[in-house]
């Protein structure tokens, strides 16, 4: 069995199972070197000192985890985290990104605390000569508040 059959198989064995991250507190410093690096110039976004200050909305779906970060250990060889692309972790497996949308459903604000619900919706095996795998993930980052964002975000496996 080749690699990314494994990772379609294992895949396939965690559709619809969600998992949960809290990703910590939204500093406004962390939210204006994200807005400062994306090019941004306006001071309400780049300037937590700003009396309009605003967290620029794709900062919260940027995060991928905690304020503690990761250790090397939780790294694939391409750079990646291990666990990102559902069933990969450790097979010797090319990814790819295929697509993402986003929709922003409210404000995020400096001092949330965001979570992440992530679930595999969909393993579909495409092409015939050279197959792969494509993997739709799903996410909604929520504060306390409100839901903030969903996500889906398409991995392409082969």
């Amino acid at each position: 069995m080749s690699a990314w059959e494994v990772a379609e198989e294992r895949a396939r064995a965690v559709i619809g199972r969600p998992e949960h991250r809290d990703l910590g507190v939204v500093r406004a410093e962390d939210a204006a070197e994200f807005a400062r690096a994306a090019g941004e110039t306006s001071p309400r976004l780049i300037d937590p000192d700003h009396p309009g200050f605003t967290v620029h909305p794709l900062y919260v779906v940027s995060l991928l985890r905690g304020a503690g970060g990761a250790d090397q250990g939780e790294f694939r060889p391409d750079g990646m985290y291990r666990d990102e692309v559902p069933g990969t972790d450790g097979l010797d497996v090319r990814l790819m990104a295929g697509g993402q949308e986003v929709r922003f459903t409210g404000e995020v604000r400096a001092g949330d605390r965001i979570g992440v619900r992530r679930v595999l919706a969909d393993v579909a095996r495409k092409g015939s000569g050279a197959p792969f795998l494509l993997l739709t993930v799903e996410k909604t980052y929520t504060a306390e508040r409100s839901t903030l964002a969903r996500v889906r975000e398409r991995f392409i496996v082969r």
